[in-house]
């Protein structure tokens, strides 16, 4: 059984340059094109060489072809964002949208996952970790086609924000791929071609030593999330997404014994965070990150325990520009609840004018940083901090990201200990099985 395909959508702009390497051929008029391309957005429909279309669809004409798309936007609202140009193997489809030209990558399976690996790992990485990121990737891809084709067939639409005047309460998931399958951001699977390496020979014998192997529960292909770092124990699902509990996705300590703390508990999380508990994400040395983590994931190297600090004015500000919310001088953020892993998952602004309250941890993130907080296990500690006077604020965080499912650091650090793949998703997503499905 060959692999499925999986449209991937690159980014949505009003002018696409791209280049054709080899030929391409246009389906619609069956013309072969190579070299440089130009299209243009001009009242809703996409200008091509003259001509007004609704949508192009372009495929390769050899297994040799390959397309480059200019300037495509990486780590939009991350502090690594930058723009470079990217080089794709499959098809081009251009769509008119809304807000611009869609552009989507059509690939099939196996071959994008190649791409994603060298996108997220450096392909110097272990092998073992390489394999392991292989089958989670496959895994979470094929589960999000599967429930977005349920969903079409029975027309439910996720509900994913809860607002009233007291409280914004979100996650967020795939809601908006109307288009596409997935996105090439690290909203969905950070996806950028072939441009970093994904012909290196360590990650395509990765990819095809487990190939169409997927991690299963029961006779559903799992939804196997992963981050860069728990913080040495891990967080349940529905605390960052919808509410629906996955047993292979609940808390676990990141190492091979120890009690798992209840870190939901006020007490138990301020002592765990402001300690540094031995993890395998807290085992992993520099020179372990700096062969696993591509240059982009290198400018972040403070992230098993972290710190940030603000001044009164600066925290005012930017929960004015990020909530459109006047909250006054703001006097305190309080934690109302907090996930397995300690993250919070709602979180009360106090300020003079108002008090708020939002979540859920993707959302506390985006809204207390110009890009994202590293994650949502924090505490906070005030410095100076009363009505009429100017303090700071100052929060003390453990780990990288959602912590749900699989630690890419902690797997890492598994794979140069002498965990294969199967020991490293076992520890990660517990009582699954791996099937191969094609």
């Amino acid at each position: 059984m060959e692999a499925p395909v999986v449209n991937v959508g690159i980014m949505t702009e009003k002018a696409v340059s791209f280049l054709f390497q080899g030929e391409y051929v246009h389906t619609e008029t069956g013309l072969f094109l190579s070299g440089e391309q130009r299209a243009l957005f001009m009242g809703g429909k996409i200008v091509f060489n003259g001509k007004f279309y609704q949508e192009l669809f372009f495929e390769p004409a050899t297994p040799a072809s390959a397309f480059e798309l200019r300037a495509v936007t990486i780590g939009r609202d991350f502090h690594w964002q930058r723009q470079e140009d990217q080089r794709f193997k499959g098809a081009l489809n251009l769509v008119a949208g809304e807000a611009g030209i869609i552009v989507i990558n059509q690939i099939d399976v196996e071959s994008y996952l190649t791409c994603v690996i060298s996108s997220v790992i450096n392909p110097k990485a272990p092998a073992e970790l390489l394999k392991t990121q292989a089958v989670a990737s496959r895994s979470w891809l094929l589960a999000q086609i599967e429930k977005k084709y349920h969903a079409v067939r029975s027309g439910n639409k996720q509900q994913t924000y809860f607002r009233d005047n007291d409280q914004l309460i979100r996650w967020y998931d795939r809601e908006e791929h109307t288009d596409f399958d997935v996105c090439a951001a690290d909203h969905c699977l950070r996806y950028q071609g072939m441009t970093h390496d994904a012909s290196h020979p360590i990650v395509q014998t990765a990819v095809l030593e487990t190939r169409g192997e997927v991690l299963t529960d029961g006779n559903e292909i799992c939804d196997t999330r992963f981050s860069k770092c728990c913080g040495g124990v891990t967080e349940q699902f529905e605390h960052c997404w919808e509410p629906v509990h996955h047993t292979y996705l609940n808390a676990l300590r990141d190492n091979r014994e120890g009690d798992l703390p209840d870190l939901t508990q006020e007490e138990a999380a301020q002592q765990w965070i402001r300690s540094t508990p031995e993890a395998f994400c807290q085992k992993a040395d520099t020179a372990l990150l700096q062969q696993v983590l591509n240059a982009c994931d290198l400018d972040t190297t403070d992230f098993y325990r972290w710190k940030v600090s603000y001044t009164q004015q600066e925290l005012c500000e930017r929960l004015h520009r990020k909530c459109g919310i006047d909250f006054g001088q703001v006097l305190d953020l309080v934690p109302i609840s907090r996930g397995t892993s300690g993250r919070i998952d709602l979180l009360k602004i106090v300020g003079t004018h108002r008090t708020y309250t939002i979540g859920k941890e993707l959302e506390i993130r985006r809204t207390l940083a110009d890009t994202y907080l590293h994650s949502s296990a924090f505490v906070v500690d005030k410095e100076d901090i009363r009505e009429g006077v100017p303090g700071r604020f100052i929060l003390t965080g453990a780990g990288w990201g959602h912590g749900v499912g699989l630690c890419l650091v902690g797997a890492a650090q598994m794979s140069v200990e002498g965990y294969d793949y199967k020991q490293i998703l076992a520890h990660y997503f517990p009582g699954t099985f791996i099937e191969k499905r094609y």
